[in-house]
C-alpha cells in the first residue's frame, strides 16, 4: 500500500475513533414519547419535590426523568424491578441537579438494586451487611448499588432527613470533578471553598461532641458530611435554614436554588 494511502487511512480511522469516543460520552436526548403519562400520577403522589413545582418545572422534571432512564440501566439483583422503582431512582438523580438543565451523570452507566442491605464486598449473605447504598469504583466504576427497601423508604418517610438514593447521587456529583472529597468543585465557586471547608469542619466537630442534629454518620469525613447534609437540604430545607443558616446558604449556592430559598 502506498504511504499516502496508509496515512489517509490512519487519519480517517483516527477521526472515526475520536467521534465514537465523543458520541459515547454524550447522553441520548429523550423524544416526546419517552415519558409515560401514567408516571405523572406516581410522581404527584410520591415525590414531594415534584409536587411543589409549577407546570414549567414539572415538565422539566419529567424531561430529566426521561433522559436519565434513557441513558442509565436499572438492574435488579435477586429482585424484580418495577416502573415505580425506576422512577424513584430517576427522581433521586434529578432532584439534586434539577437547576442544572445540562447536567448529565456521565460517570454512571448502571444502578443495581439489591433486595436488602449488603456488605462492602457486595455480598447479600453473612453478618456484615450494613450497607444501604454505594457508588462503585475500580471494576465497579460507573455503577451504583442501592438497597431497594431503602430506596423506597427514602420517599415514604419525609421526617427522618434520610434518603439513601439522594445521598449516593450527591456522592456522584461530588465525584464529577475526579474525586469524592466533600468539595463539589464543579458547582462551588472558588471564593466559597474556604468558608465551606470551615463550616464543614466546625459542624463535624459538633457531631462528634453530640451537639448537632445531623446524623452521626455525617461526622465520618467530609464526603459523608456533604452527602448527609444534602439529604437534610432536600428533605427539610426550612428546618435546615432555621438551624444552620450558613450551611443552608452555601448549599443554595452549590445546588443553585437561591431563587427558591
Amino acid at each position: 500500500m502506498p504511504p499516502f494511502i496508509s496515512l489517509s487511512l490512519i487519519f480517517v480511522l483516527g477521526i472515526s475513533l475520536v467521534y465514537m469516543v465523543y458520541k459515547a460520552g454524550r447522553w441520548k436526548r429523550p423524544t416526546g414519547n419517552d415519558f409515560n403519562p401514567d408516571w405523572r400520577k406516581f410522581l404527584e403522589e410520591n415525590i414531594d419535590f415534584y409536587q411543589k413545582l409549577d407546570n414549567t418545572g414539572r415538565k422539566r422534571f419529567e424531561y430529566k426523568i426521561s433522559e436519565f432512564l434513557g441513558n442509565v440501566m436499572i438492574t435488579g439483583i435477586k429482585t424484580d424491578v418495577q416502573d415505580t422503582d425506576r422512577l424513584l431512582v430517576a427522581a433521586s438523580a434529578v432532584i439534586p441537579i434539577f437547576n442544572f438543565p445540562k447536567w448529565q451523570y456521565k460517570n454512571l452507566k448502571e444502578v443495581l438494586l439489591y433486595p436488602s442491605h449488603f456488605g462492602y464486598n457486595f455480598a447479600l449473605e453473612g453478618d456484615d451487611r450494613s450497607v444501604l447504598g454505594m457508588v462503585g469504583n475500580g471494576y465497579m466504576e460507573g455503577k451504583m448499588i442501592l438497597s431497594r427497601p431503602s430506596l423506597i423508604h427514602g420517599f415514604k418517610n419525609e421526617k427522618d432527613k434520610n434518603n439513601t438514593a439522594i445521598h449516593e447521587f450527591i456522592h456522584l456529583i461530588d465525584k464529577a470533578d475526579g474525586v469524592i472529597d466533600g468539595i463539589p468543585s464543579l458547582l462551588l465557586e472558588k471564593q466559597y471553598v474556604i468558608p465551606w471547608l470551615q463550616l464543614m469542619e466546625a459542624e463535624i466537630k459538633k457531631i462528634h461532641e453530640g451537639k448537632s442534629d445531623l446524623k452521626p454518620y455525617g461526622g465520618t469525613n467530609r464526603m459523608e458530611f456533604f452527602a448527609v447534609l444534602g439529604e437534610y437540604f432536600f428533605e427539610h430545607p426550612q428546618q435546615l435554614e432555621k438551624k444552620h443558616p450558613e450551611l443552608f446558604d452555601l448549599l443554595t449556592r452549590i445546588f443553585d436554588t437561591e431563587s427558591k430559598a
